[in-house]
């Protein structure tokens, strides 16, 4: 069973769901529609990564924890909070994850309240400020960002990721004054479970809640992009890996050279029988090195199977997305795209990317794990 728990709050995903091998999935697509052709021999890495099999998925279940209340204060959905675990290193805390938005909640004047929302990807840094909606601005998060620092007695990190693009501007602005580097990305993962649950949790509870209201600014979800060439391979195929060799992928990014980016699954609670298959894709090129090196640069953030234009969609950092592959729609590629698509939600959205030199080698040049998430309801 797959949760998700941070400490002091509990973050709710969908479960794992044991799968059943079915039928082979390897097609060919038009080389003349796409950068990538499929491979027709047999996927071997080290880690024993498989051709994608289709998959009877069952229907994957929510698992929920009953929350307890540590304290009054925790307790108090208007109160701000500024934590850092003082078990952590405050040298480690070199990366920070932000939101900066409004939020579901009026103030006396009857106008929408803002909320700066600060952690690591350890949510070893917890830190919430509430603010009026007519200070807005660089110069107010620029303080807040000091103010974190001084108050908590910790570094400035090296890098801000963020995941709102029309914050781009006053983000960049305040990190840039303060040396600090932002990246615009998806992949602030404990953030966006962290705001789903303080949603439920907290803003639903505000007395100024107002139920109904939607996010002010929206996550964008463009039109497809076509590949940039520096970007394109030339074989891939639709694979599927043992949770216990996707631990093992993860654990050697920090230990190799390799290009790549993990996720810290003890932390997202993701926990799988060890045979459990996650799915992925895997690409292989004769430049698969400097193609690793470029992929590596773009806060890649996870790849869809979209059916209905017969193609792989890869998204990256904030709003970018690339048709990154085509193949001719028949019933039995479409039926493989979603068991694929079927194989990742029941996996609670965890998926990977890998890059070779072919589809024959026993190692990765790349490897990205990848989580699909819902966007925040804030």
């Amino acid at each position: 069973m797959a949760t998700v728990s941070f400490n002091p709050t509990s973050i709710k995903t969908q479960s794992i769901q044991s799968q059943k091998p079915g039928s082979r999935f390897l097609f060919r697509a038009k080389p003349s529609k796409i950068p990538f052709t499929f491979s027709t021999k047999p996927y071997k890495t080290a880690s024993k990564l498989l051709h994608f099999r289709l998959q009877s998925v069952s229907e994957s279940s929510v698992s929920v924890q009953k929350e307890e209340e540590i304290d009054e204060v925790e307790d108090d959905p208007t109160a701000e909070m500024s934590y850092f675990d003082p078990e952590t290193d405050p040298s480690s805390l070199v990366e920070w994850e932000l939101d900066f938005c409004s939020r579901p909640i009026l103030d006396i004047r009857g106008k929408k309240v803002w909320e700066l929302v600060v952690c690591d990807n350890s949510l070893s840094l917890q830190y919430t400020k509430y603010f009026p909606n007519n200070v807005i601005n660089s110069v107010t998060l620029k303080d807040a960002i000091l103010s974190i620092s001084d108050d908590l007695g910790i570094p400035m990190p090296e890098k801000i990721r963020f995941f709102r693009l029309q914050m781009q501007t006053i983000i960049n602005k305040a990190c840039n004054e303060l040396g600090i580097k932002p990246i615009p990305s998806k992949r602030c993962l404990s953030l966006l479970l962290w705001l789903e649950e303080r949603y439920e949790t907290v803003y639903t509870r505000h007395p100024g809640f107002q139920k109904g209201s939607k996010p002010l600014l929206a996550l964008d979800n463009p039109f497809p992009m076509n590949l940039p060439d520096n970007l394109f391979g030339e074989k891939w195929a639709f694979v599927q890996l043992p949770f216990s060799a996707v631990r093992e992928e993860t654990s050697s990014l920090e230990k190799s050279s390799m290009f790549g980016a993990g996720l810290d699954l003890d932390l997202l609670g993701i926990e799988a029988d060890d045979k459990m298959l996650i799915p992925g894709l895997a690409v292989a090129s004769s430049r698969a090195l400097p193609l690793a090196a470029w992929m590596n640069g773009l806060e890649v953030c996870s790849i869809e199977a979209d059916t209905s234009r017969g193609c792989l969609i890869l998204s990256v950092g904030i709003s970018t997305r690339y048709v990154y592959a085509t193949y001719d729609k028949t019933p039995v590629t479409t039926s493989e795209a979603e068991a694929w698509e079927a194989a990742k939600k029941a996996s609670g959205g965890l998926h990977f990317l890998a890059i070779q030199e072919d589809l024959d080698s026993e190692d990765c040049v790349g490897f990205w794990l990848l989580l699909d998430l819902p966007p925040p309801p804030v």
